[in-house]
């Protein structure tokens, strides 16, 4: 399972205090005046081989309504920080 990082410039974490689920660190922000939480997530060296594979991205959504989303690709951080 993909490991949550730590965003820049996070403004809240989120379940910081559910045991059950992994706290998630997001930055709020708004763009073209819509609200977005952003998130960063890290594969494993296991799902890395799998997505070099060929394989795909997995998007699970907990409840019955989806929420409009986005998945895209960042670089690594540079060494510097």
């Amino acid at each position: 399972m993909m490991l949550p990082l730590r965003i820049s410039n996070a403004t809240r974490i989120l379940a910081e205090t559910q045991d059950e689920y992994f706290a998630l660190a997001i930055r709020d922000e708004v763009e073209d005046g819509i609200p977005i939480m952003t998130s960063v997530w890290e594969p494993t060296p296991a799902e890395l081989a799998m997505l070099n594979a060929g394989g795909a991205v997995r998007l699970t959504i907990c409840g019955t309504i989806h929420p409009p989303v986005m998945l895209a690709t960042q670089p690594a951080p540079d060494e510097k920080g």
